[in-house]
């Protein structure tokens, strides 16, 4: 910003000050002026005024009409006052009769009214603020302007001596006050500008008091020069405050006088509900003293009187009314806010979908059984299936059957029990000492009705006494331990917890620790279990089994790690890692011997949208073609997929194009049905260890067993896929397999799962008998003798 730039703000900011600079010079030196000069200071004032005003107009453009209307009222003044000094000039004083310089004088007061009235504005909220106040003012005004200056007057000098227009002046100046008065109480904080404007009022009230006490006694026409003070200072006064800075400043709805009890206002009212008696009194008892008391003496004061008991009374009620009207809502606030406080709190302890106490609520309701000594049973709920439910069927009917279950679970309550929802598909109860938790799977076991949907499902039920002085928290615990056994048991059953339990969900989460730090330590190795042709023997295919070997450390058993890795997650890694590793291995094996690899797929990994392109790159990198690559799927994978068994299968059918073939895995177990056998795309139908007969053939168990595996083959060369059974542990076996025609066989019979070097050897061996021994070359690109 330049020097003039900042030389003008500074200018703009204090114009009011030099405003009110000039005012007080001009009214400290009217008195010494004679009449012409002061009427020219006084033209010359109004002109100063209303230039101030039309200025301070611009600069705060949030100004509308109100500084309008005063800045008309400031033309009035110097119309006025310009005629009155031509008058003087030409040595034609104004005659002392109603004139075009009373109506200018009289339009001036009037104007200043309005702009008053109207000053406010949207600060405060009701038009009505503090005209009650107003009301009073002005007629204790009235009183004042009666006993001090009428009738003292009347009595001393009987009819006015004056022109009539004289008499108004002082009616209007109470006019002006009381807009004044309601400014006053209205507003809760007064600019300077307002103080400005009431200083304005007061001290050109106090000027034409003094004009009016002169022209009384028969003085100037022109009036005292200390009213001349008076008048120029005013008309400054308000020029200043349309210059002030504060006269823009943004207020917003200030309202007060609703309130009814501010010190302003009761101060007020204070002072001026005594005016009237004791100016009457006064009155009174100067009739008494000297004058004949006349009836119309008091009719003035004693009706001003009155008219201010009754505007104190209807700004009594007013106060009242509004306290009643603000004690009312405040009470409406405080019922409301209870009310929400209710409900809130019944949100946070209540299920929104059912309705049934949630989990926060439960745990209270535990530890007070658990306090009272009386004790009882928790037992914790969760169904089977519902995430399959939840996503073949949609949200809506998934919520319908959480509401239908919550319904059937509070039915089966009895006195002083309780059901909540502690979230998803859990539920937890609340029952009496003795309950068990069959009774609770026997009642999940008949159909629900969800929506326009019968459904049928199961649930699992971990079953905790309540011991008393029990940890609440601890309690719920310990049920979700007795549930995830009996979810581990098959499900839709009920599982007791037991102290070992703890034991073991501890071992489970040492185990993931552990497992989590081997696989990015390389603790695993791949061995193979060979895939034999049963026709002739000879190892056509090994399928790649993972095995844990902690350094210094026996070996974990798959049985352990890999539900663990499942649940975890970290079987997609693993898994990966394993193909990688088997295609590497196989790779070789094949160029030489054309055996292929059989690598075992987790649901998991079915889900993750890269794993074709996992697969087709462990292909690449490895060099072994697709066609000698199968991959290993459970019967229940579009299952355990639940949404996603869509992106399985896409899966599967990509891989299939490239070549890649799909077996099932321990097929007769788990979720078998002949529909898998028609929605997945398989090539090879593994039948479980479970079939293999546990004799030599001559038992009736022996006979049915093998009346299914003979099914079984049957179904598969019917659909043209390759049967593989696994669990081949004799020679029986093998030679039973070959009779009801299955094509492949592994088992112990054959040969255990062995590193890579081993199973290399047991390739080479093979092929020495086929086809004579191999080079030294071939048996290192083969593998055979190396150690891993």
């Amino acid at each position: 910003m330049n020097r003039s730039s900042r030389s003008a703000t500074h200018l703009r900011r204090h114009a009011w000050m030099l405003c009110l600079i000039i005012g007080l010079l001009v009214a400290v030196a009217a008195p010494l002026m004679d009449d012409f000069s002061r009427q020219i200071a006084y033209i010359l004032a109004s002109g100063a005024a209303f230039a101030a005003v039309v200025a301070g107009t611009r600069l705060h453009r949030h100004i509308r009409w109100p500084w309008r209307a005063m800045a008309a009222a400031v033309v009035c003044s110097c119309a006025a006052n310009t005629i009155w000094a031509v008058g003087l000039a030409v040595g034609q004083p104004i005659a002392m009769r109603v004139s075009a310089v009373d109506i200018l004088y009289l339009s001036m007061y009037v104007l200043l009214m309005i702009g008053l009235l109207a000053l406010p504005g949207d600060r405060i909220a009701s038009r009505w603020s503090g005209v009650s106040e107003a009301g009073i003012a002005f007629c204790t005004g009235t009183v004042l302007v009666w006993v001090l200056l009428y009738d003292p007057f009347v009595h001393d000098h009987g009819p006015w001596p004056g022109a009539p227009s004289v008499i108004a002046y002082p009616w209007l100046d109470l006019l002006m006050l009381a807009a004044v008065t309601r400014l006053v109480v209205a507003l809760r904080r007064l600019t300077r500008s307002d103080w400005m404007l009431v200083a304005a009022t007061v001290v050109l009230t106090a000027a034409d008091v003094v004009y009016f006490i002169a022209t009384a006694n028969g003085g100037s026409w022109a009036g005292p020069a200390w009213s001349a003070a008076g008048w120029v200072l005013a008309l400054l006064l308000i020029g200043a405050a349309a210059l002030h800075p504060d006269t823009s400043a943004p207020t917003g709805t200030e309202e007060h006088a609703g309130s009814g009890q501010s010190w302003r206002t009761v101060a007020l009212n204070a002072a001026l509900v005594l005016v009237g008696p004791v100016a009457t009194t006064y009155l009174v008892t100067g009739e008494e003293k000297g004058h004949d008391l006349d009836h119309v003496d008091l009719v003035l004061p004693l009706a001003a009187t009155a008219l201010t008991a009754v505007l104190l009374v209807i700004r009594s009620s007013h106060a009242t009314w509004t306290a009643n009207r603000r004690a009312g809502r405040l009470r409406d606030a405080l019922r409301e806010q209870a009310e929400l406080q209710r409900s809130l709190s019944h949100q946070a302890r209540h299920d929104a979908l059912t309705g049934l106490p949630n989990r926060v609520e439960m745990t209270r309701l535990i530890a007070e059984a658990a306090a009272g000594g009386d004790g009882g049973v928790l037992l914790l709920l969760d169904l089977d299936g519902f995430k399959d439910v939840n996503e073949r069927l949609g949200h809506p009917t998934g919520d319908a059957l959480l509401i239908a279950v919550a319904e059937r679970l509070t039915g089966l309550l009895g006195a002083g029990e309780h059901v909540a929802r502690l979230g998803g598909d859990e539920y937890a109860l609340l029952v009496g000492p003795g309950s068990g938790g069959e009774p609770l799977v026997d009642a999940m076991r008949r159909p629900l009705t969800a929506g326009d949907q019968v459904l049928h499902v199961t649930a699992s039920v971990g079953v905790r006494v309540i011991e008393p002085g029990s940890d609440a928290v601890q309690l719920l615990a310990d049920a979700d331990l007795a549930l995830y056994a009996a979810k581990a048991a098959g499900k839709d059953c009920a599982a007791l917890f037991d102290v070992a339990m703890r034991d073991e969900q501890g071992e489970r989460i040492r185990l993931l620790e552990r497992l989590r730090a081997a696989v990015d330590a390389g603790e695993f190795a791949v061995h193979y279990q060979p895939i034999v042709n049963l026709d002739n023997g000879t190892p056509t295919a090994a399928e790649a089994l993972v095995r844990w070997i902690p350094p210094g450390q026996a070996p974990i058993g798959p049985d352990r790690f890999i539900p663990a890795a499942e649940d975890s997650g970290l079987i997609v890694a693993l898994g990966e890692w394993v193909l990688r590793r088997a295609c590497r291995d196989a790779a070789p094996w094949y160029q030489r011997w054309g055996t292929t690899l059989t690598v075992n797929v987790s649901p998991r990994q079915l889900i993750d949208p890269h794993f074709t392109r996992k697969v087709v790159s462990a292909l690449r990198d490895s060099g072994l073609p697709a066609t000698a690559l199968t991959l290993e799927i459970t019967e229940g994978v579009l299952v355990r997929s639940g949404g996603h068994a869509q992106q399985a299968l896409v899966h599967l059918s990509a891989l299939r194009a490239e070549g890649v073939r799909v077996a099932i895995d321990d097929f007769g177990t788990g979720y078998s049905s002949l529909a898998y056998l028609r929605d997945l795309p398989i090539d090879v139908l593994k039948i479980d260890r479970s079939f293999m007969p546990a004799g030599n053939g001559h038992g009736d168990g022996d006979a049915q067993q093998t009346a299914l595996v003979r099914t079984i083959v049957d179904l598969a060369r019917s659909l043209g896929l390759t049967t593989v059974a696994e669990g081949v542990e004799t020679a029986y076996h093998a030679d039973l397999l070959r009779a009801l025609g299955c094509d492949r066989g592994q088992g112990y019979h054959f040969a255990r799962p062995i590193p890579a070097p081993e199973l290399a050897m047991m390739f080479a061996e093979t092929v020495i008998v086929q086809f004579g021994p191999l080079s030294a070359d071939q048996q290192n690109d083969a593998g055979c003798g190396v150690s891993v």
